[in-house]
C-alpha cells in the first residue's frame, strides 16, 4: 500500500465525492444511451421536462436549474426550437428574456422520455430494498437544497429526515 505523509493511502472508494461521481457517471452514460433511441441529449432532456414543469421558463433559469452550461442549454434549446418541440415567446416584461412554451410533439416525446428515466432509475435502485431507497432519496434531497437549491423547487428540503 502506498504511503502519503507518512500514511497508508486511502482507497478512492472511501470518498463519497469518488462514490457519487462514479454514480452519476454511469447513470449519465446510460441516460445517454437511452435518450439516443428517442434523439436526445440529456441536456435537450432536460430542458423539455423543465419547460413542462414550468411552463415560459428561459433557457438561462433551466441551466442554472440543472447545472449545464448555459451555452450548452442554449445549444439544447435551439435543437428543440428547430425540431418543433419547443417554442419561444418574448417575456411580457422583459424583452431581454425569452419564455420557453412546450408544442404538443415536444409534450408527447417528454412523456416518452419520462418513461425512460423512470426504467433506468427503477433498474438503478433495484439493489436496494424501499425503505432504503427513501433514506438515499432524502439524502440526496437534503445535500442537493445545501449544493444547489436552484436544482429543487421552492419548497425548503434541507429538514426534511
Amino acid at each position: 500500500m502506498e504511503l502519503l505523509m507518512g500514511r497508508p493511502a486511502a482507497h478512492p472508494s472511501t470518498r463519497m465525492g469518488y462514490l457519487a461521481w462514479q454514480v452519476v457517471h454511469v447513470m449519465g452514460s446510460r441516460l445517454e444511451r437511452a435518450l439516443r433511441s428517442l434523439n436526445l441529449t440529456a441536456a435537450q432532456h432536460n430542458a423539455l421536462q423543465h419547460v413542462v414543469w414550468t411552463p415560459g421558463i428561459s433557457a438561462a433559469e433551466i441551466a442554472r436549474r440543472t447545472g449545464f452550461t448555459p451555452q450548452s442549454m442554449g445549444a439544447a434549446v435551439n435543437a428543440l426550437v428547430d425540431r418543433g418541440l419547443l417554442a419561444r415567446r418574448e417575456h411580457p416584461s422583459s424583452r431581454r428574456t425569452v419564455q420557453l412554451t412546450i408544442t404538443d410533439g415536444g409534450a408527447k416525446l417528454a412523456e416518452r422520455a419520462r418513461g425512460v428515466v423512470e426504467r433506468l432509475d427503477e433498474e438503478a435502485l433495484a439493489v436496494l430494498a424501499p425503505a432504503e431507497r427513501a433514506v438515499v432519496h432524502t439524502l440526496l434531497l437534503r445535500m442537493l437544497a445545501e449544493l444547489n437549491p436552484d436544482a429543487l423547487p421552492t419548497m425548503d428540503l434541507r429538514g426534511t429526515s
